[in-house]
């Protein structure tokens, strides 16, 4: 007898899913056979996306800082699609440079979407599957979720605040029959990480982090580190003298205070990052 694929025929909500990351997961998972709906700030771009890909893909509004923009965005899918079976929290921003250079503006705005985007995902998503007793949540966060890279202080916070947030929240799911779970990529070649250094690691493609979304959703884990030895070098870090650890990250992690310094490569950027309605920040 032919098992029927795991993700055939599902629902699957996508932030931020008009371009980079979050195309590649919404053409990945459209070619396994899920409904797909992306949400973007930039609804033509979200509208040209669905267009061009193969599968059956609907595309919505959505700002992932604002609660009612995200409720409806879960109401359209659910209205268009049915209801949702897997939500893939996908949308960031990033500022790189020396913590006492950050703007106020590229801070608030990391948090807004790096983290309390993800928080108000998951309230509003998760308490829908639960009532079914079953559902899915996956965020891409990142190796920063770990890690703090030099000139990633913020950004590294937002990233930590998201894996504090999902540990104590997949507790309180325990039993529930929804399922949580973070992709943690290294440096991954999109907009948001342009002119970023990679450190020990390759640089990822959207293609990649969109394959690890695929086997997690197949195959539900809580953590999943792009490349996998991130983690277990973690793991193994934490158990060092400070002295040995620091040398350790030093060699490991990017310096991307270093790598951005004299660039403008991040300008045009950087500006959506601080002034969103100029244009479409994220992955």
């Amino acid at each position: 007898m032919t098992r029927t694929p795991p993700i055939t025929g599902r629902v699957v909500a996508i932030t931020g899913g008009a371009q980079g990351i979050g195309r590649e997961i919404a053409a990945a998972l459209a070619a396994a056979g899920a409904r797909v709906a992306i949400g973007d700030r930039d609804l033509p771009a979200a509208e040209r996306t669905a267009a061009e890909l193969s599968g059956d893909i609907a595309a919505f509004a959505l700002d992932v800082t604002d609660t009612d923009s995200f409720r409806g965005f879960l109401d359209a899918t659910e209205a268009r699609l049915g209801p949702i079976d897997v939500l893939v929290n996908n949308a960031g921003v990033m500022w790189v440079g020396p913590f006492d250079t950050e703007p106020d503006a590229a801070t608030d705005r990391m948090l807004a979407v790096n983290l309390h985007g993800v928080i108000r995902g998951v309230r509003l998503a998760a308490p829908r599957m639960r009532h079914r007793g079953r559902g899915h949540i996956v965020t891409v966060a990142s190796a920063a979720s770990r890690l703090a890279p030099p000139g990633e202080a913020s950004y590294a916070a937002s990233k930590h605040g998201v894996l504090g947030y999902l540990t104590a929240v997949r507790e309180e799911l325990r039993g529930s029959g929804v399922e949580l779970s973070m992709i943690m990529p290294t440096v991954v070649d999109t907009e948001l990480a342009k002119g970023t250094a990679t450190g020990a690691a390759a640089m990822l493609t959207p293609a990649d982090v969109a394959t690890a979304v695929v086997k997690v959703i197949g195959k539900p884990r809580f953590e999943v580190n792009l490349p996998g030895y991130v983690g277990p070098l973690v793991r193994v870090s934490n158990v060092l003298p400070q002295r040995v650890r620091d040398l350790l990250m030093r060699l490991a992690v990017p310096n991307q205070v270093k790598a951005v310094r004299g660039s403008d490569t991040r300008t045009a950027y950087e500006a959506q990052v601080l002034h969103p309605d100029d244009g479409r920040p994220g992955r």
